[in-house]
C-alpha cells in the first residue's frame, strides 16, 4: 500500500502562505505607520540640536505606504484568485 505523501502539495501549500501573507499585511501596514513616531520631534527652542523631519517629509511617506499596502493588497488578491481558480479547474476535471 502505498504512503500519502508527508508534504502538501504545491499549490496547498502557495495557497495557505498567500492566505498568511493577507491576514499579516495589516499588521505590516500598522507597523510602518508608526515609524514617524520614531523620528525626532522639533523643540521649542529656536536653534533645534538635531535634525528634525519637517511634516511634509512625513505626510508624504505615510501616504507612499498607504499606496504600497494598497498596491500589495491588489496583488495578493490577484494571486490568491489565480491560485484559488486554478485549483477550481483541476477539481472540476473529478477525482483522478
Amino acid at each position: 500500500m502505498p504512503r500519502p505523501p508527508i508534504f502538501l502539495e504545491k499549490r496547498g501549500y502557495r495557497r495557505r502562505r498567500m492566505m498568511d501573507a493577507v491576514r499579516l499585511l495589516p499588521f505590516l501596514g500598522l507597523m510602518l505607520w508608526m515609524v514617524p513616531l520614531l523620528w525626532p520631534v522639533p523643540d521649542a527652542t529656536p536653534e533645534p540640536t538635531e535634525p528634525t523631519i519637517a511634516m511634509s517629509v512625513a505626510l508624504r511617506y505615510l501616504f507612499g505606504v498607504w499606496a504600497l499596502l494598497i498596491l500589495a493588497t491588489w496583488a495578493l488578491w490577484r494571486r490568491t484568485r489565480d491560485v484559488a481558480s486554478g485549483e477550481g479547474a483541476d477539481q472540476a476535471d473529478g477525482p483522478r
